[in-house]
């Protein structure tokens, strides 16, 4: 059966991100990022990401046809690729699928209103996706240089998604493709966020999850006591406010800040989060008893909070799925391709495009 092509465009936050895929194979990916614009404000200004996002959109989506070999006609100049630069065809395409959500409601209305506008123009299908949706199922992605059998492998059913990123920490139940049951999320801040506020706390700069990392690598275990924040409920929700809380405290009892001190300090607020992530993930497997496990997100980036993750599911010989490239952990349109070619091939489209709209709070359930 012909694998479908779909032209994916993300602008949920402060990336610009496009990428074609063929089935589950992604031909290209690619991601304008905004971090330089927003490192002086320590976060993500709305109205600047907005700004950004409508300089970088046209030459992100030309430059994602490019390089997975189509819209080539729509390049002036196939070398240089133009911001003014429209594409005049997209021949190959079979549909585009955006993200509506959830995300920053300035940021999902450049990409919305842009893919509205190419899938109008060009008579194509268009596919409504949710950002969280992508996160949970970017596992699922092939290289390019992946050999097509027919039959490519797929997790097994229902599986357990843990979704930790910058702005969602999640436990989804997947029952099928589709069919998903959110078990629980973060009551206030999420995984990544918390990293980012200690690093603003200590004056590491922005982004803060890698720094945080770095420095974590440097930390002693038991140096410094922190809480875990709901770790013995009952419930599968998360919390990190009071962990941020604590590690304020401590920082500001501190007469001087130093290195070491910086360094035992990440190391330990790392820890406090992967146990309420693992303590939270172990109950989940316990309850529902998933054949396998996803994960998805940046904070996965980490390569001591994704160690950790993996000697949990391997307690229980559980087969866990990341994705192939640390490229489809953050945020990214290839992920958003996934849930796009399993809604093509369910022909779940949007019916209305006049109506359809962004939903900045868009959730599992």
């Amino acid at each position: 059966m012909k694998q479908p092509v779909i032209l994916a465009i993300d602008t949920s936050c402060d990336e610009t991100a496009a990428a074609v895929s063929r089935g589950r194979k992604i031909l290209s990916n690619v991601i304008s990022s905004q971090i330089n614009i927003h490192k002086k404000w320590g976060g993500v200004v709305p109205h600047l990401a907005k700004r950004a996002h409508l300089e970088k959109i046209k030459p992100v989506v030309n430059k994602a046809l490019l390089q997975a070999g189509f819209g080539t006609s729509a390049i002036a100049t196939p070398t240089k690729v133009g911001a003014s630069s429209e594409p005049k065809n997209l021949t190959g395409i079979d549909a585009i699928a955006v993200t509506i959500g959830p995300g920053l409601a300035p940021a999902l209305e450049v990409g919305l209103a842009y893919a509205k506008k190419l899938a109008q123009e060009h008579h194509k299908p268009l596919i409504a996706i949710n950002h969280m949706e992508g996160h949970l199922l970017s596992s699922l992605a092939l290289p390019n240089s992946h050999t097509h059998t027919g039959s490519e492998p797929v997790c097994d059913f229902p599986t357990i998604g843990l979704l930790v990123s910058g702005g969602h920490t999640q436990l989804v139940l997947v029952k099928k493709i589709g069919d998903y049951q959110l078990l629980g999320e973060t009551l206030d801040d999420a995984g990544g966020e918390a990293l980012d506020k200690l690093a603003k706390m200590l004056k590491l700069g922005y982004p803060g999850g890698p720094i945080v990392e770095e420095l974590a690598k440097k930390g002693l275990p038991g140096t410094i006591s922190l809480p875990v924040p709901i770790q013995h409920s009952k419930d599968f929700n998360f919390s990190f406010s009071g962990l941020k809380t604590a590690a304020l405290y401590q920082i500001q009892a501190q007469k001087k800040i130093t290195k070491t001190y910086t360094s035992n300090m990440c190391y330990s607020f790392q820890q406090a989060i992967t146990i309420s992530l693992t303590t939270k993930l172990t109950r989940a497997i316990n309850q529902y008893r998933p054949k396998s496990i996803l994960l998805g997100g940046g904070v996965f980036s980490n390569i001591y909070i994704r160690s950790q993750v993996r000697q949990t599911v391997k307690k229980f010989n559980l087969p866990l799925h990341l994705p192939y490239s640390k490229k489809l952990f953050t945020d990214n349109a290839a992920m958003i391709a996934i849930p796009a070619y399993y809604k093509f091939m369910q022909k779940d489209f949007a019916k209305n495009l006049d109506t359809l709209d962004r939903q900045p709070s868009l959730n599992f359930n």
